[in-house]
C-alpha cells in the first residue's frame, strides 16, 4: 500500500491529551472508562499560533556564556534509541535521525556540542523538568498538559498518527477499532489517549515501540496505534505487517522540550531552529529522512510551517 500520495486530514484534528500518570499494561479488553475527551487538547493550530514565536532573537546575538547548560559547551540531550526515522542508534552506535540530525544542525549553529543519551519516553519530559537533561529530543507532540511540565522551542515538524495491523488483520482502519480488539500502544504517548478518550477503549500499553511491535507481530495485539515515522521505520516488507492507515494532521507540530527554568536556552535554540530553517538544512533533511516528502508542498502543507512566523522556509 503505497502512501506518497499522502490524504491530508480536512475534519477537525485527531486528538488528545497527554495523561498525566502512565497507565500499567492494560488487558486489552474494551472497557469504557468516562466521557471520550478532545485529542491534543490545546494542540489545534489556533492555540499554537500564541505559542510561536514572531520572530527571534539574531543567533549572533546569543550569549551562549549564559545557556545555564547541564556542562558549559555541550547541549546533553535525553532521546530515544529505538524510533526510526526520528529517533535511534545507527550499526555503527550513534545516535541519529531526523529529529537528533536537526538538534545536531542547531548546536553547530551555536557553537555547541552535543551529546545524547538513552531514556525511556515516559520519562523523559520529567528529566528534562528536573534538568537531567538540557534538551528532550523524541518527535514531542506539543500539548497543553505537557507544556504544565516544560517549555517547548517552536516546531519543527506536524503530527502524524499510523494504524499498523497484520496483513490479514480485522481491523483496517481506524474506524475499524472496536471493543474486543487488543490495540497496542507506548504507554505514556499521545496514541495511548487517543485510544482510551477519543476510542474510548481500553489499550494495551507497552515500555517501547521495540516491544510494541514485537507483540504485534508475535499476535499479542491486533493493532497498534503508532507515531506514523516510527510505524514507517519499523514495518519491512515481507514481515507479515503493514500500514492499514495514516492520518495526517498539521493542527499539531513537535519540537524540542526544555525545561521551563532555562528561558535562555529556549530562546537560542529558536534561534538556531529559525538559522537551520533559513539555510536550506531542515528542507535537506526533510527530504532526506522522509522519503514521501520531497517537495515543498509535502514538507510544508497548506496550515503549517517549521519555525518562527517570521522565518522563511530556504531551499535545500
Amino acid at each position: 500500500m503505497s502512501f506518497k500520495a499522502m490524504k491530508w486530514l480536512t475534519a477537525a484534528p485527531v486528538a488528545l491529551a497527554l495523561a498525566v500518570s502512565l497507565a500499567a499494561c492494560g488487558t486489552g479488553s474494551a472497557t469504557p472508562s468516562g466521557s471520550p475527551t478532545d485529542a491534543l487538547a490545546g494542540s489545534d493550530q489556533q492555540t499554537l499560533d500564541k505559542y510561536t514565536t514572531a520572530d527571534v532573537t539574531p543567533i549572533d546575538k546569543i550569549d551562549k556564556t549564559k545557556l545555564g547548560l547541564i556542562t558549559d559547551g555541550t547541549l546533553r540531550v535525553g532521546t530515544l534509541s529505538d524510533a526510526p526515522p526520528n529517533i535511534f542508534i545507527d550499526p555503527s552506535g550513534n545516535f541519529t535521525g531526523y529529529d537528533n540530525e536537526l538538534l545536531r544542525a542547531m548546536g553547530e549553529k551555536l557553537g555547541l556540542k552535543v551529546e545524547f543519551a538513552s531514556t525511556k519516553f515516559q520519562a523523559l519530559l520529567s528529566q528534562v523538568k528536573n534538568q537531567q537533561f538540557d534538551v528532550g529530543s523524541s518527535s514531542i507532540s506539543t500539548t497543553d498538559a505537557r507544556r504544565e511540565t516544560v517549555a517547548f522551542t517552536n516546531g519543527y515538524d506536524f503530527g502524524y498518527m499510523a494504524l499498523v495491523t497484520k496483513e490479514d488483520a480485522k481491523a483496517q482502519t481506524f474506524a475499524d477499532l472496536k471493543s474486543g480488539l487488543r490495540i497496542g500502544v507506548v504507554s505514556g504517548s499521545v496514541q495511548e489517549d487517543y485510544v482510551k478518550n477519543t476510542l474510548n477503549l481500553d489499550p494495551v500499553a507497552f515500555p517501547d515501540y521495540n516491544t510494541v511491535f514485537a507483540s504485534l507481530k508475535s499476535g499479542q495485539v491486533d493493532a497498534w496505534v503508532a507515531p506514523s515515522q516510527q510505524a514507517t521505520g519499523q514495518v519491512k516488507e515481507g514481515d507479515g505487517t503493514k500500514i492499514a492507515e495514516k492520518k495526517l494532521n498539521t493542527q499539531n507540530f513537535t519540537a524540542y522540550a526544555v525545561s521551563k527554568d532555562n528561558p535562555a536556552l529556549l530562546e537560542a535554540l529558536n534561534s538556531a531552529l529559525d538559522a537551520i530553517i533559513a539555510d536550506g538544512t531542515w528542507s535537506k533533511q526533510t527530504s532526506q529522512w522522509y522519503t514521501d516528502r520531497k517537495t515543498a508542498a509535502e514538507q510544508t502543507p497548506e496550515g503549517w510551517k517549521p519555525g518562527s512566523k517570521a522565518v522563511k522556509v530556504g531551499a535545500n
